[in-house]
This record gives structure tokens, sequence and C-alpha cells, in this order.
């Protein structure tokens, strides 16, 4: 099955060919600045790289660029549209209405817009996606892979908050996690590069990029993560704040006379490390100035590690130990410095990490643990859009 995945953001659309059965990525990219001046496509083919420019609007003629690109005699890899026979879209969070990948029709869709209040950052961006497509691909099977689904199987005192029960049951207002396609993926790939079953170990997954997560997976499931109601819990991240006292939020808030959508606004796009460095939220610039001795990039980036490791620590108490722990994303893909600052100090665990093996390591599977290590440490890079591809191979077939 050839399947076009979709991530939609709020500026831009990543996409990916994908054939289900070799698993082999036919051709990629990403439109990024639609609606804005310095439009740009990113494409790639058989290894090459092309950058395009053209003018794009909005997401239903980045949508009409993608499917050019994919017939075109030079950048494409079909003769005809006819091809494609599915698109996989990824939708951040489904809220309690959806636990599982599903095929989107006019009441999921109007069930999707329901869900916009619970990320409202990302939810409609992956509208527009969805709706482009269904326009541009008429009669096309479109397939909707949440973000949320994977930690669906968190167990309820791990997913419920400390305020009346009511909002919970009125409100859907729960832990829900994300990065669950990513979680999922590298979980599932590590127990095959250890030689056994996913349901036999417990791993810790490190997803670290702009937004970052961690997640305890036990015998293959989700039961914890450090996400929440929204993507702005747990780790500092680029530019939202992770963990903080609610006081913080209140005090600021009225200090700087925020509306509710200023307060959102702030604490998602104004504060992690952008914030902590007073400059900039691009962690390679951080970690070198951080190296460099630059205070403001090096508070940022101790705290951001020192966020991690009490994260990786409190879940392998959760978790009764782990078997292995891994690293992916931008950042744990490619930053050893990082991974060496989370797991520095951890001997007692039974967690060491090789200097050799992990230096200069960057976006290639590997162990990264000593011999003597009781727990493996792994760096594996993701592959969120062959899950989304299998996922909607997967939900296809179960309706035949």
């Amino acid at each position: 099955m050839n399947v076009l995945t979709l991530n939609s953001g709020s500026s831009s659309v990543k996409y990916q060919l994908i054939n289900t059965k070799t698993e082999a990525e036919m051709c990629l990219g990403l439109i990024e600045r639609i609606g804005i001046d310095g439009t740009r496509i990113i494409h790639r083919k058989n290894g090459k790289k092309y950058i395009l420019e053209p003018k794009i609007a909005d997401h239903k003629e980045a949508i009409d660029q993608i499917l050019k690109l994919l017939i075109d005699n030079e950048h494409g890899a079909l003769k005809s549209l006819d091809e494609i026979d599915a698109i996989g879209h990824r939708l951040v969070h489904g809220g309690n209405k959806f636990n599982q990948s599903i095929l989107i029709d006019d009441q999921v869709l109007k069930a999707l817009h329901e869900c916009i209040a619970f990320a409202p950052l990302h939810n409609p961006a992956n509208i527009k996606g969805v709706e482009a497509a269904e326009e541009q691909l008429p009669g096309k099977p479109n397939v909707g892979v949440f973000d949320t689904a994977f930690h669906s199987s968190i167990p309820d005192y791990a997913y419920m908050y400390g305020i009346p029960k009511k909002y919970y049951i009125e409100d859907g207002i729960r832990r829900y996690g994300f990065h669950g396609t990513s979680h999922y993926y590298v979980s599932k790939r590590a127990a095959e590069m250890m030689g056994k079953k996913v349901d036999e170990v417990n791993i810790i997954t490190c997803h670290l990029g702009n937004g970052a997560s961690i997640a305890a997976v036990e015998k293959g499931k989700s039961i914890d993560t450090s996400m929440g109601f929204t993507p702005v819990e747990g780790l500092i991240m680029g530019t939202r704040c992770g963990d903080i006292d609610p006081g913080v939020i209140f005090y600021i808030s009225e200090k700087e006379n925020f509306t509710a959508n200023e307060t959102n606004e702030f604490f998602n796009k104004e504060c992690g490390m952008l914030g902590l460095s007073e400059e900039t939220s691009d962690m390679r610039d951080i970690e070198e100035k951080a190296l460099q001795g630059v205070p403001s990039h090096k508070l940022a980036f101790d705290t951001y590690n020192y966020r991690i490791k009490k994260y990786v620590s409190t879940y392998f108490g959760v978790l009764n130990g782990a078997d292995a722990i891994v690293f992916t994303g931008g950042v744990g893909e490619n930053s050893d410095v990082t991974r060496a600052a989370v797991l520095k100090n951890m001997e007692n665990l039974g967690i060491e990490i090789d200097p050799k093996k992990n230096s200069g390591l960057r976006g290639k599977e590997a162990f990264i643990n000593t011999d003597n290590s009781k727990v493996k440490i792994m760096v594996i890079p993701t592959n969120e859009e062959l899950v989304i591809a299998k996922e909607t191979e997967r939900v296809l077939n179960g309706l035949k």
C-alpha cells in the first residue's frame, strides 16, 4: 500500500510517501513558512535534496504542491495520483474521544473540531491538513493517527490531577501525553535490538527535541509520561516552560495584565530554553554557547538536562527498574553532551554510559552503554511517519 503521510503545522506541512510492504520512503519533504514570505519546500528523493521556493498561501495550496511533486518527472515517485492508496494524518490530541487510530469521516471530523480546546496550537493545523487532503484527493481514505493514543494505557492513578473529579468527568481534564507514535516506535525497535519481545522488557523512552517528553513503557504499554493535559507540562522545552508551580502562572499573568489567551501564548511560546537563555530556543546554539561558558546558556542547558535526569530517575522507580533507556528526537539522537549529562552519576542504578561509544554519535542506531551496565542505553532515530503509514494500513485492512 502506498500511503502519503501528512503532519500539518500552523505554517508547515511535513510529508512522506511510504510503501507499507517494503517500509521504504519513496520520497519525503517539508513545506515551511506557508502563508509567509520566504515559503520553501525541502524535498528529498533517492538521497537527493531539492530546494523549491514557490508562493503558497494556505494548506490547500501546500497539499496541491505536494501532489504535483509526487508525480513530477524529476522529483516524484509516482506516475499518477491514483497510485496513492490512502492518506495518514498525524493528529496531536484526541481527548477522551479517540484512543486509537481511526478512519476519518464527517462525524470524526466534527469530533476533531470539538477537541481543539485541548490543543489549540496544534489541532487546528492538523484539521486543515485533513480538509485539504479530502478536497485535493476526493474519494481517497484519510486515517487519523493520534499522538495521545499510545498513552491511553496509562492507569487512572497516573493520569488524574489533584482537582475536583467533576472536571475530569465533565471536561475530560486528565494527563493524556503526546509523541505517542515516537514512543511506540522506539520502544518496539529497542526490544528488537535487544533480541527481545516488547512485552518482555521495561523501557524508558526519551523523545528530546524542541518539544520533549519521556515515557515509562512497561511490557510494550505506556504507564506514565511527562506531558499532560497539554504538551506544555513536563520537561523544559524549546519555548514551553514544562512543570511549574501554578502560582507562578497567576503571578505573571496578573503582573503583565495578560488575558487568558496571552497567558497561554506566553507559557507555550516565550518560556523554556528561549526564556532561560534570553536569546534562542535552538538547542544547537545553546549547547555550543554553554560549552563556551556563556552563563545564561550554561544555566539553561544544565537546567534542561537536570529535568530530564529527574524524570528518568522517577520512571526507573515507577517501572521498578528498566531494561533500557532510549534517546530519540532531534536532541536525543544528536547531542552526546545531553546524553552524557543526563546519565552521569547513575551507576548505583546500574546505568553506565560509555563515553567513547557516545561521543560524536549522531542520528544512528547504537548501544552506548558500557559492557558492565545492567541497563542498555540506546540511541534510536524515530520514525513516526512509518508508524502513521502502518497504522493507516492496519485501520483500512480492518474495514475489509
